[in-house]
C-alpha cells in the first residue's frame, strides 16, 4: 500500500510539474527541483505537498478542470501496467496487462511507458526524484547538444582571434620601430640633401654674379675697341664690320642710358656718343659726296648745248647708278631713328642735302619747262594747263620714285620741295586765270583740272602725286572762283538783260520757214534711216552726257508726263536730209537748237558746263539764279512777240521755250531749291512809333518802360524760305497753258459766254419768290434773230480758229500728246457752251424759234472739231 500510495503521489507530482511548471522545464530548473527533492524528508515533503493545496494561502491552486484531471489519474493509476521493463516471471499474474495495455490510456500514460528505467527498480520516492533527475538531465544534455557544440566552436574562434589580435599587435609594434628608424634616415638624408642644394645655389649664385659682372663689364670694354676701329684710316662706311659695330655701340648707348647708377657711367656714355656721331659723319661725309659728285657729273656745262632729249638720262641715270651705294646706310639710319636723336639729325641733314641738290639740278630746268610751255601756248589756256600739269605730273612722279631709291622711308620734305616746283605753275598760271572771261575756256579749265588731273592721275597715284594735289585743288578753287564770279555776270547781262533782235522774235515766221525747208528736203530725197541721236541739238547731247548716253536726251513717245503735259520730243517721222547736205539738224522745228530763243539756248549750255565744274551746292544756287533770269526774259520775249503778232503766238512760244527748259533741266538731278535768309525789319517801324507815344514811360522803372519794349518789339526777325527754280518752271508753265486755254476759249465762244450769263441771270431771277416772270425770248439780246446770229459768229469761229490753232500748236509744240492735252480743255469749254445753248434754247424757245436760231447739234460740233485737218 505504502508503495502504491507512494508511487501514486508519484505520478501525481509528475503531472503537476509537467502541467503546471512546464515552462520552466529547463536542464537548470529540472536539476534545482530534483536536488530540493533528494533533500527533503518525507515528513517534510509531505507537509509541503499538503501546503499545495490548502484552503489559505494555497501555493499551487488548482483549477476545477485540473482537479478533474488528478482524479482521473488516480483513477488510472490503480490499474496501471506494469514497467517493460520489469521481468515478466517475477509478476506472472500481471503479465497479460504488461503485453496488452489498455487502449484507454492518456497521453501521460503513454509518456510515463516511454520512460526506460532500466534495470533499477523505483521503490521509493527518493528513487524517483533520483531517476527523474537523471532523466532530465539526460533530456537536458540531448536538448543543448548543438548549442554546446555551437559554445566549443565559438571558443575555437575566440582563441584564434585572440592568438591574431596578439600577432598584430606584435606586428604594429615591429612597425612603429621601423617607422621611427624610417624618420630618423628620413631626416639625416634630407639634411644633407638641404646642405648640397645650399651649395649648389651658392655656387650658381657666384658663377651668375661672375657672368653679371662680364657682361656689364663688356658694354665699357667695347669703349676701347671701337674706339680703336673708328681711329684707323682704313674704315671705310662700305666695310662689312661697320654696320655690326654700329648695332654695338647703339647697344652700349641705351645700356649706360638704362643705368645710370654704375660708376662713370657718364663718362662712358658721353665717349660712347662722341664715338657714334664720328661713325654718322663718316656715313653723312659718304652720302654728302655721292650726292654732290652725281650732280655735278650732271649739271650742264656753260659752253654744253641744251640736253633736250636726254634730260632724263642726265638728271635720273647718274643718281639712280649711285642709288645703292646710299641706299643701304639710309635703311640702318631709318630703322635706328628712334633710338637717338643723332640719327634723327643725320637723316635731316642728308634728306636735306639730297633735296638741295635735286632743287639745284632741277630748279632751273622746270623753270625753263614752264616759260617755254607758257610762250608756246600764249592765246591757248587749256593747252597751256593741260601740257603744263602733264609736266608736272611727271616731274612728281619721277622724283617720287629716284626719293625712294635712297631712302625707304617718306618724309614731308618730299612733298614740299614738289610744291615748290609746282608752285612755279602756278605763279605763271595765276595771272592769266584771273584775266580770263570766257566761260567756256573756264569750264574746260576746270573740266582738265578735275577730271583729266585730280580724276584720272591723282587717284590712280595719291602719294606720289600729294603735293600737286594741293596746288590743283588751289588752281581748281581758283578756276571756280572765276568762273562762278564770270557766269553771275553772264547770267545778269546775256540772260537778264537780253536785247532780243527783230530776227530772234520772228515768231512763227522762222517755224514756218524751218518747216518749208524740211517739207522741200523730204520731196528731194527718200528717207533712207530713222533720225539717229547724232540728229539731236548739241545742248541735248550735253545735257544727255550727264546721264550718260546722248540719246537720254530725246524723249521717247512713251515718256512719263510730268503735270498733265508731256515733254517735248525729236519727231522721227519726217526725212532725214543726206549727208552731202550738210545739214544736222533735226527734223521737227520745235527741236531746232537754232531755233530755241537765245537766252535759254545759253541758260542751258551754261549750266551743263557748270554741272560738271563746280560742287552741287553752289551749283544750286547758280541754276537757280540762271532759270530764274530766263523765265524772266522769255516773259519780256513774249510780250514783244505779243505786240508784233497775237497773243496765241506769245503764249505758244512761252509754253514751247518752257517745255525745253523743264525737258533739259531733268537729267542734272539735283535739287533746284535754294534757301534765301533774309532779315525782316518791319517791326522795328511800330516799335519806333510805340516808343514816341510813350515818351513819358522812358525812365518808368517797371515792365511797362517804353525803352525796353521798344528793344524787345522792334528786333529785326531773320527768316528763311525757299526758292525752287523748277517749281517756278512748272508754275509758268502750269499759268501761261491756262492762260492760253481761256484766251483761245474766249476768242472762240466768248460772245456764246457772254449771252448764256445774260440769260442765266433772267432765269434765275424767274425763279426768286414774288419776282416779275420775264420771257427770255422777249429780251432784246435773247430774240431768236440775236441768238441766231450769235450762233453763227461762234459757229464760224469754229470752223476758222480751230484748225489755226492746231496748226500753230503742231508748228511750236511738234508733239501729239502735248497738242491733244493741250486742246483738249478748248475742246471741252466749246463743247459745254453748246451743250449749254441747246438746253436753254429747249426750255426757253418754240419750234420756229429753234428753226430760227439754227444751232448745230453735239454730232455736227464733235464732227467738226474732230475733222482731220481742223
Amino acid at each position: 500500500m505504502l508503495g502504491g500510495k507512494a508511487f501514486h503521489l508519484q505520478g501525481e507530482f509528475l503531472s503537476r510539474c509537467v502541467s503546471r511548471y512546464r515552462p520552466f522545464n529547463k536542464p537548470e530548473v529540472v536539476a534545482v527541483m530534483a536536488d530540493t527533492l533528494h533533500k527533503m524528508s518525507s515528513k517534510h515533503l509531505r507537509e509541503k505537498l499538503s501546503s499545495w493545496e490548502a484552503k489559505l494561502g494555497s501555493k499551487a491552486p488548482l483549477s476545477d478542470k485540473q482537479r478533474d484531471g488528478c482524479m482521473e489519474l488516480t483513477s488510472q493509476s490503480g490499474a496501471r501496467p506494469l514497467p517493460i521493463e520489469l521481468p515478466l516471471e517475477d509478476f506472472p499474474t500481471i503479465a497479460p496487462q504488461c503485453i496488452t495495455p489498455s487502449t484507454s490510456d492518456d497521453r501521460s500514460t503513454r509518456s510515463i511507458l516511454g520512460l526506460s528505467l532500466g534495470a533499477e527498480k523505483i521503490e521509493t520516492t527518493q528513487q524517483f526524484f533520483a531517476w527523474f533527475s537523471e532523466i532530465e538531465d539526460k533530456m537536458e544534455s540531448e536538448e543543448q547538444t548543438e548549442s554546446r557544440c555551437f559554445i566549443k566552436q565559438l571558443q575555437v574562434y575566440q582563441e584564434q582571434c585572440t592568438q591574431v589580435q596578439q600577432e598584430v599587435s606584435n606586428a604594429l609594434h615591429h612597425l612603429r620601430e621601423l617607422q621611427g628608424q624610417y624618420v630618423f634616415v628620413s631626416t639625416k638624408t634630407n639634411a644633407l640633401h638641404e646642405a648640397c642644394e645650399h651649395l649648389l645655389a651658392e655656387q650658381t649664385k657666384l658663377v651668375n654674379t661672375a657672368e653679371s659682372i662680364e657682361n656689364k663689364l663688356s658694354y665699357f670694354n667695347e669703349l676701347e675697341r671701337i674706339s680703336s676701329k673708328l681711329g684707323s684710316p682704313t674704315l671705310t662706311v662700305t666695310n662689312e664690320a661697320f654696320v655690326p659695330m654700329l648695332s654695338r655701340l647703339d647697344e652700349c648707348i641705351a645700356y649706360l642710358h638704362a643705368n645710370p647708377q654704375y660708376k662713370e657711367s657718364q663718362v662712358y656714355l658721353a665717349r660712347f656718343k662722341q664715338c657714334l656721331s664720328k661713325a654718322l659723319n663718316l656715313i653723312k661725309t659718304h652720302a654728302v659726296n655721292i650726292l654732290q659728285n652725281s650732280t655735278q657729273q650732271v649739271l650742264p656745262k656753260k659752253d654744253a648745248p641744251s640736253p633736250g632729249d636726254n634730260a632724263f638720262t642726265l638728271f635720273y641715270g647718274k643718281f639712280r647708278t649711285n642709288a645703292p651705294r646710299v641706299k643701304a646706310l639710309m635703311e640702318q639710319i631709318e630703322e635706328r631713328i628712334d633710338k637717338s636723336p643723332e640719327y634723327s639729325q643725320i637723316l635731316t641733314d642728308c634728306h636735306q642735302c639730297y633735296f638741295l641738290q635735286r632743287e639745284t639740278l632741277l630748279g632751273p630746268s622746270v623753270t625753263a619747262a614752264i616759260a617755254d610751255l607758257a610762250s608756246k601756248h600764249v592765246r591757248d589756256h587749256c593747252a597751256l594747263v593741260r601740257s603744263g600739269c602733264a609736266f608736272m605730273v611727271h616731274v612728281c612722279e619721277d622724283e617720287y620714285q629716284l626719293f625712294f631709291n635712297f631712302f625707304s622711308k617718306p618724309t614731308s620734305l618730299l612733298d614740299n620741295m614738289l610744291e615748290g616746283m609746282c608752285i612755279q605753275l602756278y605763279d605763271v598760271f595765276r595771272p592769266l586765270i584771273i584775266h580770263i572771261n570766257h566761260l567756256e575756256t573756264l569750264a574746260e579749265l576746270c573740266s582738265i583740272l578735275k577730271v583729266e588731273m585730280m580724276e584720272e592721275h591723282v587717284q590712280h597715284s595719291p602719294k606720289e602725286l600729294a603735293a600737286f594735289e594741293a596746288v590743283c585743288s588751289q588752281m581748281l578753287e581758283d578756276v571756280q572762283e572765276r568762273l562762278v564770279y564770270r557766269t553771275h555776270i553772264y547770267i545778269r547781262s546775256e540772260i537778264l538783260g537780253y536785247n532780243p533782235a527783230p530776227g530772234d522774235l520772228a515768231y512763227p515766221e522762222k517755224l514756218e520757214m524751218m518747216e518749208s525747208i524740211a517739207e522741200s528736203i523730204k520731196q528731194t530725197k527718200i528717207q533712207s534711216r530713222s533720225r539717229s541721236g547724232s540728229n539731236a541739238s548739241t545742248t541735248s547731247q550735253e545735257v544727255a552726257s550727264i546721264t550718260g548716253t546722248a540719246e537720254d536726251s530725246i524723249a521717247p513717245e512713251d515718256a512719263p508726263r510730268e503735270n498733265g503735259l508731256k515733254p517735248l520730243t525729236v519727231r522721227t517721222d519726217l526725212p532725214v536730209p543726206a549727208p552731202t547736205i550738210g545739214s544736222n539738224m533735226p527734223m521737227s522745228p520745235a527741236d531746232l537748237h537754232g531755233m530755241w530763243y537765245p537766252t535759254v539756248r545759253r541758260t542751258l549750255v551754261c549750266l551743263s558746263k557748270l554741272f560738271r565744274c563746280i560742287d552741287k551746292t553752289t551749283f544750286q544756287g547758280l541754276s537757280q539764279e540762271a532759270l530764274s533770269m530766263c523765265i524772266q526774259s522769255l516773259l519780256v520775249a513774249s510780250e514783244g512777240i505779243k505786240k508784233r503778232k497775237t497773243e496765241v503766238d506769245a503764249q505758244l512760244f512761252l509754253i514751247k521755250h518752257l517745255l525745253i527748259l523743264r525737258e533739259q533741266i531733268a537729267p542734272f538731278q539735283v535739287d533746284f531749291a535754294v534757301r534765301e535768309t533774309g532779315v525782316d525789319f518791319s517791326s522795328i517801324k511800330g516799335a519806333a512809333y510805340g516808343l514816341f507815344q510813350h515818351k513819358s514811360r522812358l525812365f518808368a522803372l517797371n515792365t511797362t518802360n517804353a525803352l525796353l519794349q521798344f528793344l524787345l518789339e522792334g528786333t529785326p526777325q531773320v527768316t528763311e524760305h525757299f526758292v525752287d527754280s523748277k517749281k517756278d518752271v512748272d508754275n509758268q508753265l502750269k499759268k501761261v497753258c491756262e492762260e492760253f486755254i481761256g484766251h483761245l476759249s474766249d476768242s472762240i465762244v466768248g460772245s456764246m459766254q457772254s449771252f448764256l450769263s445774260k440769260a442765266d441771270v433772267i432765269l434765275k431771277m424767274n425763279t426768286e419768290e414774288g419776282a416779275h416772270k420775264v420771257s427770255l425770248r422777249q429780251q432784246p439780246f435773247a430774240s431768236p434773230e440775236k441768238v441766231h446770229d450769235i450762233v453763227t459768229e461762234t459757229y464760224r469761229h469754229v470752223k476758222a480758229k480751230v484748225p489755226t490753232t492746231q496748226k500753230s500748236m503742231s508748228l511750236y509744240l511738234a508733239n501729239k500728246d502735248t497738242e491733244y492735252i493741250l486742246f483738249k480743255p478748248i475742246k471741252v469749254n466749246i463743247q459745254q457752251s453748246f451743250q449749254h445753248l441747246i438746253k436753254l434754247i429747249s426750255d426757253n424757245y418754240s419750234e420756229e424759234d429753234v428753226h430760227i436760231i439754227g444751232c448745230p447739234s453735239v454730232e455736227q460740233l464733235n464732227l467738226l472739231l474732230t475733222k482731220p485737218g481742223s
